[in-house]
């Protein structure tokens, strides 16, 4: 059984746009459960195999990815956000490029959906 809350956790990332990041910290808040950016994490790490979540775009609110530099993961990351055109440079995205700052419409259709 999965968790409801990794469920709102898994619409509110599908929700981040190609080219956009958001933080750990900035998706519980949107997902309704402030405080909870470990569980955002968490729940990155049982995203069913069947189901598409764009987990890559989600990093620290440093902007920094949550993988050490240089590992296999922080590679793939990196990869993975590269081909959507944002820039990661020492294992971090600047924020105030890319950073998702979703507007009153998506917070209402696409969140809320």
């Amino acid at each position: 059984m999965v968790n409801q809350h990794y469920n709102q956790i898994w619409q509110t990332v599908c929700a981040i746009p190609k080219g956009k990041v958001a933080s750990y910290g900035q998706i519980a808040d949107l997902a309704g459960l402030p405080g909870r950016a470990r569980l955002v994490g968490k729940s990155l790490g049982y995203i069913p195999k069947d189901m598409f979540v764009p987990w890559y775009r989600v990093i620290r609110s440093s902007g920094q990815l949550a993988f050490s530099a240089g590992s296999d993961q922080a590679l793939h990351q990196t990869g993975m956000l590269q081909e959507e055109n944002v820039v990661v440079f020492r294992n971090r995205v600047k924020l105030r490029v890319f950073q998702w700052q979703p507007t009153l419409d998506e917070m209402l259709w696409k969140l809320n959906g």
